[in-house]
């Protein structure tokens, strides 16, 4: 590829590079035959229509990618070393997570282990609670050891890696703040713990 080094980095911004929403870059598995497309792997797999079409990526055990642009299977990287194109806007080598929109305000908790989107300034890791919450909630929620780590009791979708915003109610349980809502609309009795509001 031509260019300027600039030019090679703003190369495929949001469409090329290793985006991971634009299916662009390939992780090479360790143990697999075969490479699967990062948007794929990462992201769609919970909108696939056939739930044994999903594939579960160990992202620590990443050890390669393919550059969609120049073809290249290298270390994990946020720079091509071939092509010179930035592959993610955002890049965790922790997680091995690209993406282009760094609007998400994405941010690696190393207490956690995974990266979270909305801004580290916004966030604080509750060592008890064992997960990040809101900032507004620091030294004002209930401490309930891992309550992340478990499913929403309306939903049943994993509340800790889940993309959408959670609450923290008076007993230290969590929910989706939209599946909380609903349940308050149905019952003014907490489901999970029993207590009232």
């Amino acid at each position: 590829m031509e260019g300027s080094a600039n030019e090679r980095l703003d190369f495929g911004k949001m469409g090329l590079g290793a985006s991971i929403t634009e299916e662009d870059a390939e992780f090479v598995l360790p143990a697999a035959t075969r490479s699967f497309l990062a948007a794929i792997v990462t992201t769609r797999p919970r909108m696939l229509r056939n739930p044994f079409d999903r594939h579960e990526l160990v992202r620590h055990d990443v050890k390669q990618v393919i550059c969609a642009v120049c073809d290249t299977e290298q270390p994990v990287a946020q720079v091509c070393t071939n092509c010179g194109v930035n592959m993610g806007e955002y890049f965790c080598e922790v997680c091995k997570f690209y993406d282009d929109d760094t609007t998400k305000g994405q941010f690696h908790c190393d207490d956690c282990g995974i990266c979270r989107v909305g801004g580290r300034d916004k966030f604080f890791h509750c060592k008890k609670c064992g997960c990040c919450y809101s900032v507004g909630l620091r030294d004002n929620h209930s401490c309930v050891e891992n309550s992340m780590r478990h499913h929403c009791p309306i939903c049943y979708e994993y509340l800790f890696d889940s993309l959408k915003d959670t609450t923290v109610m008076v007993c230290g349980h969590t929910m989706h703040c939209e599946c909380y809502n609903e349940m308050i609309l149905l019952s003014n009795m907490l489901q999970v713990c029993k207590r009232y509001d």
